[in-house]
């Protein structure tokens, strides 16, 4: 008899190993507990995701559509006149046919997380206002008409990295605190946590905007706050930040006590790890064209992961080592 849920069946299969690509690894390998609450709100953040990429749809729809969807997620309204949007002037212009599947299975996503208990639905929440507050200050900040722009401050890409990414390592942990108490050190505050799984999700973030510099560029958005001529200087800099970030990282994953999570919460930090190191060795026209490790690297992170995470010593090792 399949532990799973009716929504979780519909929704947490195919669909979700689509959208999710090399994160779905992380999915499948979470603690039953675990992996219902978060496979949620992973689909409903994608969901959130592309709304706001549909770049041929007008950055006034996108806006008023991530406005329903938000009043949505905090229990208000009717669902069916923006799954209605979303089929009609969403659905045609994805050119990726998961995403397309992902709009039109819009109202079922609403319905799976109305399904949830009081504690892992307002996490889930929570974390998805923070998400959407993200993507609808980027649509603001850079309008699609040709013309290049980036960020003011480096205050305003900290911010930005923690309501799409930091908000998500809180809300790991919180939830974790919640629906498995035992699966993290009880010999450290959840708050030092919560501080370590945020600064892991920026961490996270940063490589994105690192490794897509060139595409961004070439779109009119620079999330770097610098002059175009000194973008590679800060490049530089924001990559040593990234790499201060994931060492907190380290932290989070190495005072995980339960296996099963350690190895999921690994994964993404491991191979973001090994990512920074490419970066870190390239030149600036393989930045350019950007950067991404191998499917074989990923095997190989993959296979010794699984080994590593039963120690924190052992993780450590292998994260230096794959940080070169």
């Amino acid at each position: 008899m399949s532990d799973e849920t009716h929504h979780e069946r519909e929704l947490g299969g195919q669909l979700l190993a689509a959208v999710s690509r090399s994160f779905y690894l992380t999915l499948k390998a979470l603690p039953k507990e675990l992996r219902e609450p978060i496979s949620l709100a992973y689909l409903l953040a994608r969901t959130a995701d592309t709304i706001a990429d549909t770049a041929s749809v007008s950055a006034e729809v996108r806006l008023d559509c991530l406005e329903r969807y938000r009043a949505l997620v905090r229990g208000e309204g009717a669902v069916e006149p923006l799954a209605a949007t979303l089929r009609e002037q969403f659905c045609p212009r994805q050119e990726d046919d998961a995403e397309r599947r992902l709009m039109e299975k819009f109202a079922d996503g609403i319905a799976w997380l109305r399904t949830m208990r009081p504690r892992p639905l307002e996490t889930i929440q929570n974390v998805l206002e923070h998400i959407i507050d993200g993507q609808m200050l980027d649509i603001r900040r850079f309008p699609s008409d040709g013309q290049l722009r980036r960020l003011a401050t480096a205050e305003e890409l900290d911010q930005y990295t923690w309501l799409v990414a930091g908000s998500v390592g809180e809300f790991w942990t919180q939830l974790c605190a919640a629906e498995l108490p035992s699966s993290l050190d009880h010999t450290v505050p959840t708050t030092q946590m919560e501080e370590w799984g945020a600064r892991m999700g920026k961490g996270l973030q940063l490589i994105n905007i690192l490794r897509d510099i060139g595409e961004d560029t070439r779109d009119g958005r620079c999330y770097l706050p610098c002059e175009l001529g000194e973008v590679q200087t800060e490049w530089r800099k924001w990559l040593q930040t990234c790499t201060d970030h994931l060492e907190q990282g380290l932290r989070y994953v190495q005072h995980v006590a339960n296996g099963k999570l350690r190895y999921a919460t690994a994964l993404p930090l491991l191979l973001g790890v090994q990512t920074v190191a490419k970066m870190r060795k390239a030149s600036w026209d393989d930045v350019q064209r950007g950067i991404k490790i191998s499917r074989l690297d990923v095997a190989s992170i993959l296979a010794q992961a699984a080994i590593a995470c039963r120690s924190p010593e052992a993780v450590e090792k292998l994260y230096r080592k794959l940080a070169g």
